[in-house]
């Protein structure tokens, strides 16, 4: 680890920038979060932010001991991920969208996602995949320095991801004390539930 040092500190940068661009931009992940900041707000949205933390850092695992290559050995496994993530996204995507307003909420189907919940569906969600393979792929030194070159990258991943996944919350939190009326409630659910939606068209390209 201290021999392979000097090769990873200019690795630093570039992956920083890598995982704040992946993890900040819109996705499946920060819609969902941003629906969960507005009806349930922040204090209770955190397990489903830790959940994408550690789905993500145990994706990355997987990826690293060598699972992305069923990718490239069967395609097949490419295409049924694709599609088992998005029928799951549309029917979260639905829940959001036909979400009540936070004060009607009385059954026990009215809660946010839950840390296992959130982690487990990192490994259907292709946004996830594609950060992984990549990132790793781009970032990861030959040789000696590979699993230091690895750790790297799924370290600065869940540091930097966080942050910036949690800013979605946030941001759901903020427009959660703008919304007044049961009606903007459901036009807010109704909008996060169709972009959460339009995800699918990004997998599916």
């Amino acid at each position: 680890m201290n021999n392979a040092l000097p090769d990873l500190l200019p690795l630093l940068g570039p992956v920083a920038v890598f995982v704040f661009t992946m993890t900040a931009t819109p996705g499946p992940n920060n819609m969902m979060l941003t629906a969960s900041g507005a009806n349930f707000g922040f204090r209770r949205t955190v397990p489903h932010i830790v959940g994408i933390v550690l789905g993500c850092a145990l994706l990355n695992v997987a990826v690293a001991l060598g699972l992305g290559t069923l990718f490239t050995q069967w395609p097949e496994f490419q295409t049924l991920l694709k599609l088992a993530g998005s029928v799951y996204l549309l029917w979260l995507a639905w829940k959001i969208a036909s979400a009540p307003p936070p004060d009607t909420k009385g059954d026990e189907d009215a809660r946010p996602m839950s840390l296992l919940q959130a982690a487990a569906f990192q490994f259907a969600n292709p946004k996830a995949w594609v950060m992984s393979i990549s990132g790793l792929a781009s970032f990861t030194l030959v040789g000696d320095a590979f699993l230091a070159s690895a750790l790297l990258f799924i370290v600065v991943m869940a540091v930097i991801g966080f942050p910036s996944i949690s800013l979605w919350a946030g941001f759901g939190v903020m427009i959660g004390r703008l919304l007044k009326t049961a009606a903007h409630w459901r036009f807010f659910n109704l909008g996060m539930g169709t972009l959460t939606a339009a995800c699918v068209a990004m997998i599916l390209m």
